[in-house]
């Protein structure tokens, strides 16, 4: 069975006792509370006392001893459980903890997160302890372990070891297995990955599928195969369909898939009339769609749309803990709970005025405390990212025939190049683009063309992709050179030059994928990010998931990877990647 990570001793555990007997005060008391019993799916009234990180009595009683307490008159007020985004990937720009100090001042006290980032560039060992740093946060982070690395890698089997399947599953800060992204590779017979998702549920985790557009008999083949999740669907059939099979399924709003609205409307068509085995998720959107808010703003969906408060309020808490088999510490205000409590003004508004979380005020009366924290990043190996390599115009020659088309901002085809691709620069009428991927190490190269980024996009240069290799698109060879010689010197990030000159520059100075800056300012520099491409001809709704998603091979058709071209349904590599 699955392990819990011991939040309270003993000697705490005696402590909190003494609370209830008026020999010890508790540190906050929420009294004349309207609160959100969600078990009950009524609003009731009480008196919530609460020591430290933990609620220790709800109920009609004021502490017996209460000298040092500080008492809060939450008359008028309505009090919910702190909210829980429960697939977040913390790596979009932002890192983990900037991603968390932004989602708790919003009233999203708890985050189950992708551990992708660390599986692939952090020591295993110095990767469980800063898990398990992170979440002394203000923060509750749990997170996944991944079953795949969502391309085609080069040392997979190194990475995806037996130890470090086995210890990042046991962890019990890990509450999940996948997201499931290679799924056709289980039911085409890869015992290595069922073994995994056999362990994950003999530890009584569920396990998180990955399944766009499945049909029945395949979403029937994955429930048996052991999964019990899945957030992919994007019709109200689709969602019902997973529901009859008994599936948890989660309704996504996220920058590529803001589907919420339309879900909510076809589901109440549909006559759904119980959403207890619903969830919602942002599904690691872009900074900038964070800046209306976070799963306050889902919630606030769901009620617009008439789903009743108690159902909304339930799809971002209690649903949540009870699939996750946490019910017991967090998703509800009840005695023995993590302190995550939020203060709204009105039932029908959920972005709160006051935050508690783990009994600390992270906001309090419109005003934002969360503690300033410096996270020790380099004690972990997150550092910036250094190439120790040189890239010269002798690495910019394109021979290959195939090149890349984009779809939309996230699938792409082949398509065969019918230029002269040993020419410096590319003619502005076009809509191609030479392509570069280049191993992080300097080891090997992929040159090609993409068709469909940009018109006019001279000189752009990028550390930010799935594995973290570099990515560099142009028109014009001398400034595809001279932006990656910029994103060498600042050390990870995304460099776009112009007739020799930069004309934006974002540090991501956490292996070459996260900054350090706060949340705010990060949604800034990807809305000038994305106005300068778009300007230059991007023309999908998402540039930083196009790059993020050049050699995921959970999507059609062709992908850029480790290993070369490679066809996704084929399974196989069109053209290889090319040694240095």
């Amino acid at each position: 069975m699955a392990q819990r990570f011991e939040r309270w001793t003993k000697k705490k555990i005696r402590l909190q006792l003494q609370i209830l007997r008026g020999e010890v005060a508790p540190t906050i008391c929420l009294k004349n509370a309207t609160y959100l019993n969600s078990v009950r799916k009524k609003w009731l009234q009480a008196n919530i006392w609460i020591y430290e990180d933990r609620i220790i009595y709800v109920g009609k009683e004021m502490p017996l001893k209460a000298d040092t307490t500080e008492i809060i008159d939450c008359s008028d007020q309505f009090l919910v459980p702190g909210y829980i985004e429960h697939h977040a990937h913390p790596f979009q720009l932002y890192n983990p903890h900037t991603l968390a100090e932004y989602a708790s001042v919003l009233g999203t006290t708890t985050l189950i997160n992708d551990n992708m980032v660390w599986f692939l560039n952090t020591d295993k060992k110095k990767a469980l302890t800063l898990i398990e740093d992170l979440d002394k946060l203000p923060t509750s982070m749990f997170w996944w372990c991944r079953y795949d690395a969502q391309t085609e890698l080069l040392e997979e089997e190194s990475i995806f070891s037996y130890s470090n399947m086995k210890e990042w599953l046991e962890h019990p800060l890990v509450v999940q297995g996948g997201e499931l992204t290679a799924w056709p590779k289980v039911l085409n017979g890869d015992d290595s990955m069922l073994h995994w998702m056999q362990e994950t549920k003999k530890l009584s985790k569920p396990i998180e599928g990955h399944l766009p557009g499945a049909s029945e008999r395949t979403l029937t083949q994955m429930a048996l195969l052991g999964v019990s999740c899945d957030h992919e669907a994007m019709t109200g059939e689709e969602v019902l369909m997973r529901l009859d099979l008994g599936y948890t399924t989660s309704l996504r709003n996220s920058s590529i898939r803001p589907d919420l609205s339309k879900l909510f409307d076809e589901l109440l068509e549909l006559g759904l009339d119980d959403f207890s085995r619903l969830m919602m998720t942002t599904d690691g959107s872009t900074p900038s769609f964070y800046e209306q808010g976070f799963m306050e703003v889902l919630i606030s969906i769901a009620i617009d749309k008439g789903i009743s408060e108690v159902d909304a309020y339930a799809m971002a808490t209690y649903n949540v803990a009870r699939h996750y088999r946490m019910d017991d510490c967090i998703g509800m205000i009840a005695p023995g709970r993590i302190a995550h409590i939020n203060i709204l003004e009105k039932k029908t508004n959920p972005r709160p005025i006051s935050v508690l979380a783990k009994g600390m005020w992270v906001k309090k009366d419109g005003v934002d405390c969360y503690p300033a924290i410096n996270f020790p990043w380099n004690d972990y190996g997150i550092a910036p990212l250094s190439l120790d390599w040189e890239l010269t115009s002798n690495d910019m020659h394109f021979s290959m025939p195939l090149g890349v088309e984009m779809v939309n901002a996230v699938i792409l085809k082949p398509y065969r190049i019918s230029f002269d691709v040993t020419q410096d620069e590319i003619a502005a009428e076009s809509d191609e683009s030479f392509f570069m991927m280049i191993d992080k190490n300097g080891r090997w190269i992929i040159n090609t063309v993409v068709k469909r980024f940009a018109k006019a996009l001279s000189g752009f240069a990028c550390s930010y992709s799935n594995t973290g290799d570099i990515i560099i698109i142009g028109k014009n060879k001398n400034d595809m050179l001279l932006a990656f010689q910029e994103l060498k010197k600042q050390q990870g990030g995304i460099v776009l030059i112009e007739n020799g000159e930069v004309i934006i520059s974002i540090k991501l100075d956490l292996y070459g994928l996260m900054s350090t800056k706060k949340m705010e300012i990060i949604i800034e520099e990807e809305k000038q990010l994305v106005n300068a491409l778009k300007k230059r001809g991007y023309p999908f709704e998402d540039p930083i998931y196009s790059l993020l998603f050049f050699a995921s091979t959970h999507l059609p058709y062709v992908r850029v990877t480790q290993r070369g071209i490679f066809d996704v349904k084929k399974k196989t590599v069109l053209f290889p990647s090319i040694m240095r």
